[in-house]
């Protein structure tokens, strides 16, 4: 990918973060980590809603004068299009105020280079599985508290199909709505079946909640960075070989989606 170095500028990632679970911040820090190694912007910096450094901390820790703001959130709804501009004083895609000018951009989830990354990690953690006899599940929270999220999914359940990958089946799957991915092995017809959340951390969904769901584990367990329940593929059970990945936020090539965003809106708003 190509990305023009913006050296006099910022880049500001916002997270969710957790109270509860450490790991949470993890790959935000990560991503920044990786973008700030390629020397692409001036300052590279976290902040979060439920962790510090919060948002209202944020201009306190850029000097630059223009910054971008990139939500490293899974799908728009209520934190990408309520609580950030709250918190940010953000009033659209460009907002000047404190003799700075930020840029806010569309959630990372929503990019379409998503489904490379989605491919890519289903491919890793299933090396050895032929797409052919393979269902593909992209697993979401579901309950209908954000429907932007379970449409986030249900598109790149859709660009996958229409990517030429090759699976036998691709579906949607939710743990509190349907289809629900406890049924798993009623609605996978092929013998073997990978599971990607559809998450940005490895938070109590992706190692605890969805482990038990699937039938890997009988019930929830420590923090991620405790356990191995993503190192143990293939899984063999309910008469299928069942593959499982870690969030795929937590996937390493998520800071070029970051990047992506950040071009996207040079390209929609200052070209």
């Amino acid at each position: 990918m190509s990305f023009t170095p913006k050296p006099g500028t910022a880049l500001l990632i916002v997270g969710h973060g957790s109270t509860e679970n450490p790991d949470s911040s993890t790959p935000y820090f990560e991503h920044a980590d990786e973008i700030r190694q390629r020397g692409l912007f001036g300052e590279v910096h976290c902040c979060f809603w439920k962790e510090e450094p919060s948002m209202r901390e944020s201009a306190y820790m850029i000097d630059a004068d223009e910054v971008y703001v990139v939500p490293d959130f899974i799908s728009e709804g209520y934190f990408t299009q309520e609580v950030i501009p709250r918190e940010l004083q953000l009033e659209g895609p460009t907002t000047r105020r404190g003799g700075k000018t930020w840029h806010y951009t569309l959630p990372v989830g929503v990019h379409r280079s998503m489904t490379g990354l989605l491919l890519q990690r289903a491919k890793e953690v299933a090396p050895d599985a032929s797409p052919a006899e393979t269902t593909l599940f992209i697993v979401g929270h579901g309950t209908g508290l954000n429907q932007n999220s379970t449409k986030a999914i249900r598109d790149q359940v859709d660009l996958i199909k229409a990517s030429g990958a090759g699976y036998a089946e691709v579906h949607d799957a939710f743990m509190e709505e349907q289809p629900f991915i406890a049924e798993w092995d009623k609605i996978a017809a092929t013998p073997n079946v990978v599971v990607v959340p559809f998450f940005i951390a490895d938070g109590l969904h992706s190692y605890q909640d969805i482990p038990v769901l699937l039938g890997i584990e009988a019930e929830p367990g420590e923090a991620a960075s405790q356990r191995e329940v993503f190192r143990h593929n293939p899984h063999h059970l309910r008469g299928k070989t069942l593959y499982y990945s870690s969030s795929i936020g937590t996937e390493r090539n998520m800071a070029d989606v970051i990047l992506d965003q950040v071009a996207d809106f040079d390209a929609t708003h200052l070209s």
